[in-house]
């Protein structure tokens, strides 16, 4: 690192009071593997601790005041820029552009949050329809649920953390995070900067620690109503079986297409290729809307190819505090190594490296492979991190979607093509969450919906308005209504 960064001693945030432990977790640079900072090892009874305070405090914030919270959150966001940004580079690995990119999108989910949180979607029913009618109305209102349990990654700790937090604010719920392990540090900074923005501390607690340790508590701890996961596959089902009849919106993995018609002239499949390659790097390729497999029409593949290539080549990686730099790291090097043998794995059943500069502990650079089977495991299972795989597929889109639902996944995918039929063709044959025209799988608005099918999730959606729905129950009540 250029400068000695000091470390950070961060302590859990449960009821106001900031808890430290004897046992810590280090935090890692994944650039240079330097500590950069440590975490509780909590346990068990820190994690019922903050679950009793939840379920005890019984917010009475209006909609004015939680939409104030809200907008000062997102301010607040701003103005601290580039500290949060810093601290993205450091625990997360990314380079400097992305992590500012991450900050702008969690201002967005404040700001819809904000103005969500003065939107009543109360209905009301007239009772004298039919023959069988009453002179009486019947109405519904939301109201928040006992405790939330949100469980997050380590790939968007801003934003991810964001997502859910925000809608819980602006539902008047109270939410106890287990942020990963891996990237804990910045949910910890967003605690502080809701508390100043005038979040009583009940609504949003963080408690870190091991899965070993605190996991199974955040899965079935008595107060529970909810729980907010995005993650893995194995882990979503692992909470799916333990907690039952809990509530669960389950975001997990994506193998997301990004598909090339041969309808293309030379200056649309250069729009294609800047798509492709922005879409396989940006965040370091860790999205779960990454694109992780471009699924390029025969006819086009020879004149698309060389133009990925070239944009790959000329993306700097490196130094993730470096401004100029546009690729960092991937979150470890145990990672990095992963996903480099995977691509020699798709070598040797008859993919073509086009583009490997060569791995550094966790700096992984962008990897043009060619002509990667459609079977292999580069692009059947969920590889995170920026490669940039090409498989070649017919000219018949009847087998480019069998093709491209042929992977466990359904979360997201992008298809360039300029005839309408066929993206309307695409649209409806994709067993996707999400399938964009001309753009990213990982495009949307922060108050979309937004979620996956498959193993890519239990079909609950994240994005404000949904994720405001899911935290709150409905409740129906009616009077007499004389006519």
């Amino acid at each position: 690192m250029k400068d000695k960064t000091e470390i950070r001693h961060e302590g859990m945030r449960i009821g106001g009071e900031i808890i430290f432990t004897d046992e810590v977790i280090e935090v890692r640079y994944p650039y240079t593997n330097e500590v950069i900072g440590t975490v509780p090892a909590g346990k068990a009874e820190h994690v019922k601790r903050a679950f009793e305070i939840a379920a005890n405090y019984k917010s009475k914030l209006s909609r004015y005041e939680r939409s104030q919270i809200l907008r000062r959150a997102g301010e607040l966001i701003g103005e601290r820029r580039e500290y949060l940004a810093k601290w993205l580079v450091l625990e997360l690995g990314i380079c400097h552009q992305h992590a500012i990119y991450e900050t702008k999108r969690a201002q967005d989910v404040y700001q819809f949050a904000s103005q969500q949180a003065l939107n009543d979607d109360g209905e009301i029913f007239s009772c004298d329809l039919t023959h069988n009618g009453k002179e009486r109305k019947i109405f519904t209102k939301r109201e928040p649920v006992r405790a939330i349990s949100a469980i997050t990654p380590f790939n968007h700790p801003l934003n991810m953390v964001s997502h859910k937090i925000a809608p819980s604010i602006a539902t008047n719920n109270c939410m106890v995070c287990k942020p990963t392990e891996l990237t804990p540090l910045t949910a910890i900074a967003l605690a502080d900067i809701l508390y100043e923005a005038g979040l009583p501390p009940e609504m949003f607690q963080i408690v870190t620690g091991w899965p070993k340790d605190i996991g199974e508590e955040m899965m079935v701890n008595e107060h529970i109503d909810i729980i907010t996961f995005t993650g893995g596959v194995p882990v979503g089902k692992l909470i799916a079986a333990k907690a039952g009849y809990k509530r669960q919106a389950l975001e997990l993995g994506g193998n997301d297409p990004l598909i090339i018609c041969n309808d293309l002239s030379d200056a649309d499949l250069e729009k294609a290729a800047t798509i492709a390659v922005a879409g396989a790097t940006g965040n370091s390729g860790q999205r779960c809307t990454a694109i992780k497999r471009i699924l390029v029409q025969e006819s086009v593949a020879d004149r698309f190819v060389p133009m990925v290539l070239a944009k790959a080549k000329a993306i700097k990686f490196g130094d993730p505090q470096d401004p100029a730099t546009e690729l960092g790291c991937v979150i470890h090097a145990k990672a990095a190594e992963l996903f480099e043998k995977r691509v020699f794995m798709a070598e040797k059943d008859g993919a073509e490296i086009l583009y490997h500069p060569g791995r550094q502990g966790a700096l992984l650079p962008p990897i043009v492979v060619d002509r990667v089977p459609h079977g292999s495991e580069l692009v059947m299972e969920e590889t995170f991190g920026p490669i940039i795989p090409i498989v070649r597929v017919p000219d018949d889109d009847a087998e480019v979607m069998r093709i491209s639902n042929s992977t466990p996944f359904g979360l997201s995918s992008g298809v360039c093509t300029n005839d309408l039929h066929r993206a309307i063709a695409y649209i409806n044959g994709l067993d996707v969450g999400t399938c964009n025209i001309w753009e990213q799988p990982g495009y949307r608005i922060e108050m979309s919906p937004f979620g996956g099918i498959k193993d890519s999730g239990n079909a609950v959606k994240e994005g404000v308005i949904e994720a405001m729905k899911f935290f709150t129950n409905v409740k129906t009540y009616s009077l007499p209504w004389p006519n």
